[in-house]
């Protein structure tokens, strides 16, 4: 299918990212792993071939803590995306992080509770092969490369972003009390989200690019004294900035190296060592 694809990169985030293009493709993705979260939709940004894939499913029926983040991104790695791009709403956890704000992390902290986050569970796949016994380092979760790249794309659209920042990942569906929110920021994290883990983890285990790009849609429930954050409010926010984050993305993708030419270390993240079973 890679072949056929011809797919360079990806991008997981909702419809709004790819809905508008000419000529797009919906591909169902069979994994080891079960179905991702939706079909892949490829489409074409600057002559490169991009695969979108709806974080949330089509139809936003999938809460963060069930997506199959295992199948999501060995989908994209099947059909030829070496580097992903992966945008999300977050919470601001200081006050100058308001709603609009975009910031690029280059640190992740997990605090979810029942997720899988790796490939090396030692669980035979349905081939009955076995994974390996293998430890992936992730001291640095995001990619340089990718990471420039966003920055300077949001630059080109007189978005002036936050660069670097720590993204705290927690379970969901619901949203932070206000004692979670304070004590996220007396650790000195940046924004609250509910999907950059294990997102980041697993494509570092398949020796993918990944890089975040967090949209602030509200303050969190501890830097703020009013009611709370508030479904409608984060889509709200969401919708007014969609256009914007998108141009970004896909000046990004414009400018993002070939993948034949990513020197960076998430090409080695395995070493040299034999995961046990084939890479997509």
């Amino acid at each position: 299918m890679a072949n056929k694809a011809n797919v360079e990169l990806g991008v997981i985030g909702g419809s709004g990212f790819y809905s508008f293009l000419d000529d797009v493709t919906e591909v169902q993705v069979d994994t080891p792993y079960g179905p991702p979260s939706d079909s892949l939709f490829l489409g074409e940004i600057a002559g490169r071939r991009v695969a979108f894939l709806p974080r949330h499913g089509r139809g936003h029926h999938l809460p963060p803590h069930r997506i199959n983040y295992r199948a999501n991104l060995w989908a994209l790695r099947s059909v030829g995306a070496r580097q992903v791009l992966g945008p999300c709403a977050v919470g601001g956890l200081r006050p100058e992080y308001g709603p609009g704000t975009l910031l690029v992390p280059d640190q992740l902290v997990d605090r979810t509770k029942s997720r899988v986050g790796t490939y090396f569970d030692g669980l035979p796949l349905p081939d009955g092969t076995v994974p390996n016994v293998v430890h992936v380092s992730l001291a640095d979760p995001y990619c340089p490369a990718g990471r420039a790249v966003a920055l300077k794309a949001a630059r080109g659209r007189d978005w002036e972003p936050v660069d670097g920042g720590t993204l705290v990942v927690v379970e969901g569906p619901r949203f932070s009390t206000r004692a979670e929110s304070l004590w996220h920021q007396a650790q000195g994290w940046s924004v609250v989200g509910m999907t950059g883990h294990p997102e980041a983890a697993l494509a570092r285990e398949l020796e993918l690019c990944y890089t975040s790009m967090t949209l602030v849609t509200d303050l969190d429930a501890g830097a703020e004294t009013g009611e709370g954050v508030s479904h409608d409010e984060v889509l709200r926010v969401f919708a007014a900035n969609v256009d914007r984050l998108r141009g970004v993305l896909f000046d990004a993708v414009a400018a993002l190296p070939a993948n034949e030419e990513r020197d960076c270390l998430c090409t080695k993240a395995l070493g040299g060592m034999d995961p046990g079973f084939e890479l997509p």
